[in-house]
Formats: structure tokens, sequence, C-alpha cells
């Protein structure tokens, strides 16, 4: 059994590589983190042109077609390049979850615009309350109206629309399309130490609600969805880390100590090897994750928390022992260092925290297990 990806998905990895290491460098980053955009949109324009946006959405809706395997391999690359563009939002969020619960014509009416990059989608499932379950869900749609608000809320400022859970009428929790240019809706930036990732809260006061999936099947469609965008998101933070990693030991070999490379003093080894087994230890979940989300959904909730608590661990791992090889000068805004751990930092909580899906893994074992 081959557990490597095939000569396709490494030629797709090469020419995603090579796009974002001309448009997505950190210098650019820089740029944008003091500008304060909103995202890179000469980039999110190129990766919609060169069809980076619709790998995972299926040909009749206007994607490629291409399945998850390709898909992680591009979220891999925005994690290594941390590329400013609501793709998370977008594609792993609200693209995922109108494929798993959208109509035909649900999916014909907006596929299509998130394959090409003209609309950009997100998900709302959080409230201030830190909960997403329906026993803790205040936002609530009555006679097709939505009342409540959302907190955080991924690019809710530049998106068109978002997946919002909330209780319907019976109690019960079912997921809705809102569109985010009606009246009644208010949506306020949360500053946050992420400066590029942006992050809102988006109030919603009586508000047209379209039912995405069945009514009162949010939960379960809710507790796919996760587990399919906590895959995604896991390449993007193996992504991350693998660059830390990259940067780590590139500093190490060049910066000199007393007359010698950092690199060759033993601590600096034993950072940098701890890393690199971190790093392929979640490397082997992830691919066990991208397995399961195309080919075995049976071991989907399995896979999905295997890969999300090791991606967490070895991106935090990775980031700050980065860091810390850098010494004194990784702690400056002018260093690179900072801005991997924040990106860290967002992408930790974003899904919930470490807690949380280590239940969800033991709940997952214990139903294989009976």
């Amino acid at each position: 059994m081959n557990f490597l990806f095939d000569e396709d998905q490494d030629a797709l990895r090469d020419a995603a590589r090579k796009l974002l290491a001309d448009k997505a460098t950190l210098e650019a980053f820089h740029k944008h983190m003091e500008a304060g955009s909103t995202h890179d949109a000469e980039l999110w324009g190129l990766m919609a042109e060169n069809g980076y946006l619709g790998i995972g959405i299926p040909e009749e809706f206007g994607g490629a077609g291409m399945g998850a395997l390709n898909q992680v391999v591009v979220a891999e690359e925005l994690g290594y390049c941390l590329a400013h563009t609501p793709y998370t939002a977008s594609i792993s969020g609200a693209a995922e979850a109108i494929m798993l619960a959208g109509s035909e014509t649900q999916k014909q009416a907006h596929l299509p615009g998130l394959a090409s990059g003209e609309l950009i989608g997100t998900i709302a499932y959080f409230e201030a309350n830190g909960r997403h379950d329906a026993a803790g869900m205040q936002a609530q749609v009555k006679n097709g109206k939505l009342t409540g608000t959302k907190v955080p809320v991924m690019d809710a400022e530049i998106a068109d629309f978002a997946v919002v859970s909330a209780q319907d009428e019976r109690g019960a929790l079912s997921l809705y399309i809102v569109r985010l240019d009606q009246p009644g809706i208010k949506r306020q930036s949360i500053k946050t130490i992420e400066l590029h990732r942006k992050l809102a809260e988006v109030q919603f006061d009586q508000v047209e609600a379209e039912l995405l999936g069945g009514q009162g099947s949010g939960a379960e469609l809710l507790d796919q969805l996760l587990n399919r965008m906590a895959i995604l998101v896991a390449f993007e933070q193996l992504g991350g880390a693998q660059r830390c990693l990259e940067m780590a030991r590139d500093y190490a070999l060049e910066r000199y100590i007393f007359g010698r490379p950092l690199g060759t003093y033993q601590g600096i080894k034993h950072r940098i090897s701890d890393m690199y087994m971190r790093i392929e230890l979640a490397r082997s979940n992830c691919f066990f994750g991208a397995w399961a989300l195309n080919s075995s959904p049976e071991d989907l909730p399995e896979a999905a928390a295997l890969a999300r608590g090791a991606a967490c661990d070895a991106y935090e791992f990775a980031a700050q022992e980065n860091l810390h090889v850098h010494g004194g000068i990784g702690f400056t805004w002018e260093a690179n260092c900072h801005m991997f751990v924040k990106r860290m930092r967002l992408l930790d909580a974003l899904l919930g925290g470490r807690m949380l899906w280590r239940e969800r893994l033991f709940k997952a074992l214990q139903a294989k297990a009976a």
C-alpha cells in the first residue's frame, strides 16, 4: 500500500508552491499586516484563475472535481506560506458545508461562485458562551427569520454569505444559509493577536435564513462538517509547522556563535530533531485523515480527531521552538517567527480547543469498539 502522494499531486504541490512563493512572500505578509488589509485580493484572484479554489468542488458545479487528496495538498501549501486569503472560511468551511448538505438548487447557486472566487463564504457556529450545541445555542430561527449573535466568525467582513447554526422553531439545531448584505445584519471586527485572519462578531436581527439540509439535522451535519474541516485545517497547520522547522534549521546553519555554527551545538540539534519528530508524527495522522476524507467515511471521526490533535501539538511545538532557536532576534517585530506563533494560536482555537477534540477522539474510539 502506497501512503505517499502520487505524481499528479506532487506536480500540483510544485505548481502551488511556485505561485505562492512568488506572491505570498513573508515580505508581502508584513506589508498586508501593517496595512490592515482584509485579504490579498490579487493572490485570491490568481488562485481562482489557476483553479485552486475549485479543486474539491465537483465539475458539475464549476469545480475541478479532483477530490480531497488534491485539496489537502493546496491547504498544506497555504499554511506553509501563511497565505493571506479567506480559503479556510470560504472553501474549507462554506463550500464543504454546501457540498455536504445542500440541495441541487443551493449547490448550483453557491458552489460555482465559490470555485471562481466571485463569492466568499464563511461559517458561523460559535457563540459568546463558547457553545455550538443545541442546548447552548441562543440564535433562533422563527418563520424563516434569524435572530442572534455569532462570534467569532472568520472573514465575516468580506463574506457574501454565511452558513449559520441556530435553533429552529422546535428547539432543535439546524443549519441555514444567510446572505450577509441584508438589512438587520451588523458586523463588528474583533481585534486578535493574528492581524491577518480577520474575525468578527455578527449580529442578526430578523434576517432571511434559508434552511440547509433537513430541519433538525444541524447537530449531525455540523459534526460531519467539523470533522471535514479539521482535516483540511490540520494540513494547513502541518504546512506552517514544516516552514517553522525549515526556518529554524536554516538559521542554525547560518548563525555563528563563538566561531561555530549554531546548529553544531547539541542543545540546538535536540530542539530541531524534536521538531522533526513531532511534525512527522502529525504528518502520518494527517495522511490518515486525508485517506478517510477521500475513501472511508466510517473512519472519519477517529481520523479527524487524530489529525487535529497531532497537528495542533506539532505546530505549537515547532512555532515556539523556531522562536527559541532564533533567540532574541526571534522576538522582534521585523523577524518572521512571531507571525507563525500567532497563526498557530489562531488555528489552534479555530475549531475548538484540543480538549474538545480529545473528547471527540474518545467518543469515536468508543463507538468503533462498540
